[in-house]
């Protein structure tokens, strides 16, 4: 090659690096920070934004009557236990009911992964919806990777779990 021709590569090749690094800002500046937030599981461990930095978190919003939300928590569930050694946080997040019908409900279909009440947390409120169950994927660095309204399976629940850097193929 000759030296114009390789000169006009190289400069070509500075272009396209700096474009790339110019859509990876803007693909930064794009990410929404999670609102502030606190939650108190009902055994008694407290979390925050800060408190799970480093974390993925997945926020499930529930209700014990959605009958969506019962087929869907073995898979909740198995997620937490599998992945929590890669750094996922679950949250099952019980939105509206008393302690005393979500423990009556935990006392025939217990749960995995952590219960927080809505009078124990913030969370409801940062994340309104109007349906269950809905999922909300906090990545790493304390920003929103995605969202979910209704139930999907274990597939979409990976595939947005994935959105946050999460490893989880499909065919585990």
């Amino acid at each position: 090659m000759s030296v114009p021709r390789q000169r006009a590569f190289l400069i070509l090749l500075a272009c396209a690096a700096l474009l790339a690094a110019i859509g990876v800002i803007a693909l930064a500046e794009d990410r929404e920070p999670a609102p502030s937030f606190t939650a108190k599981t009902l055994s008694g461990e407290e979390f925050t934004n800060e408190s799970l930095k480093g974390k993925v978190v997945l926020l499930q919003f529930w209700a014990t009557w959605c009958g969506y939300c019962r087929r869907e928590q073995p898979i909740v569930d198995n997620i937490d236990r599998r992945f929590a050694g890669q750094g996922l946080v679950v949250l099952a997040v019980n939105v509206g009911e008393s302690r005393k019908d979500v423990t009556k409900y935990l006392e025939e279909r217990p749960r995995a992964c952590r219960v927080v009440l809505t009078e124990d947390t913030n969370l409801a409120a940062r994340f309104p919806g109007n349906g269950f169950p809905r999922y909300v994927v906090i990545d790493r660095e304390g920003y929103l990777a995605g969202t979910q309204n209704g139930a999907g399976g274990e597939g979409s629940l990976r595939r947005l779990l994935a959105r946050a850097g999460l490893g989880i193929a499909t065919s585990d």
